[in-house]
């Protein structure tokens, strides 16, 4: 069997496959979300496995901290590209300051293409220990990145302290998500912030820099993956000098305000519940009045006076008829409605991805 042959056959049982999934996807929104997904994920995993090679490379020659710049540059320009995704970065000159503690909102695995465009050289991550054993792990480990056990408070402290003096040592940043978890909903929102990443930098004496990636949910989300831009903004370094932690829950609560803004700014407008006009509430129609017509009067000389004889009736038979007649006189109109009162009240209650 030539070398031709050796190449072009797999090539062929690869293509067949290949060709049939991308025809589906072209007749079906759901089959185009788990097309674009699986060129995601494929090209994260063909990145990743490049990225232990640059890793070894760069490790050897003292570059450890710019593995991450190296691997993620590549991956933007490969998958943007691929997926018609482009991400534009403002202010992304505070990102010079380092070494720095980076704060991040996280939405999705989607993030990782923000990050991609934005992570500055010299620079780490932390991350929760699970993703040791995924495809990224290799070359996050190599690249100097910090893995935590979420479930031991104890060995995670132990970590930022350790985390924190090499930063000092070597100058590098490191970027984290205070929110804890992926956080996405259609309208724009953050989760309250844990505080382990204010803890480091205010031990470490180092200044927070929040990173703010618009709400994409108009791009992605579970059945849906769009093409389009994607905005991300940095904020400026706010410095840590002279904190204590006791000054650390105020500057979580600071810096989660400032991103909330931050967000819903350059993130497209969403109605939230709160922000939709309520339905004014159907007034009842209040029913015509009726009136009772009072008819003619009935003078007292017209009604006849029967004189009263032992016979026929006692005086005081004579004085019970006279209250019957008078009772018989009406008192004029009388309104079966009276006036209503029809003030209606609006409650308004207040709520990704």
């Amino acid at each position: 069997m030539s070398f031709l042959a050796l190449v072009v056959k797999p090539l062929a049982y690869i293509s067949l496959p290949v060709l049939l999934f991308r025809s589906i996807a072209n007749m079906s929104p759901v089959g185009r979300y788990y097309w674009r997904v699986s060129i995601f994920l494929g090209s994260l995993a063909v990145v990743s496995t490049w990225g232990i090679v640059v890793a070894v490379g760069m490790t050897l020659v003292g570059r450890r901290h710019d593995v991450n710049y190296v691997v993620a540059r590549t991956f933007y320009n490969l998958v943007s590209r691929a997926l018609e995704l482009e991400v534009e970065v403002e202010g992304e000159e505070y990102l010079q300051t380092q070494p720095a503690v980076m704060v991040g909102n996280h939405q999705s695995m989607l993030d990782i293409l923000y990050l991609a465009r934005m992570f500055p050289p010299k620079a780490s991550i932390m991350a929760k220990r699970e993703l040791q054993w995924t495809p990224l792990g290799p070359w996050m480990y190599m690249s100097g990145a910090i893995f935590i056990d979420r479930g031991n408070s104890t060995e995670a402290q132990k970590s930022l302290e350790a985390a924190g003096e090499e930063m000092k040592r070597k100058g590098i940043s490191l970027m984290m998500y205070p929110e804890g978890t992926r956080h996405i909903e259609q309208v724009p929102n953050l989760l309250p912030f844990k505080k382990g990443a204010f803890h480091l930098a205010v031990q470490a004496g180092l200044p927070v820099t929040p990173v703010v990636c618009e709400n994409y949910w108009r791009l992605y989300h579970k059945g849906v993956f769009g093409t389009g831009v994607i905005k991300v903004r940095v904020l400026p370094p706010t410095p840590t000098t002279g904190l204590t932690v006791a000054d650390v829950a105020n500057l979580a609560t600071r810096t989660r305000e400032q991103m909330l803004m931050a967000l819903r700014d350059i993130s497209v407008k969403v109605e939230s519940k709160e922000d939709k006009p309520m339905d004014p509430p159907e007034s009842t129609p209040e029913p015509p009045s009726v009136e009772i017509s009072p008819g003619p009067a009935v003078a007292d000389d017209v009604i006849p006076s029967i004189p009263a004889t032992p016979s026929e009736e006692t005086p005081s038979e004579a004085s019970e008829a006279s209250r019957s007649v008078q009772s018989l006189r009406p008192d004029g109109s009388v309104s079966e409605y009276g006036e209503t009162d029809d003030e209606g009240m609006v409650h308004i209650r207040r709520p990704i991805h």
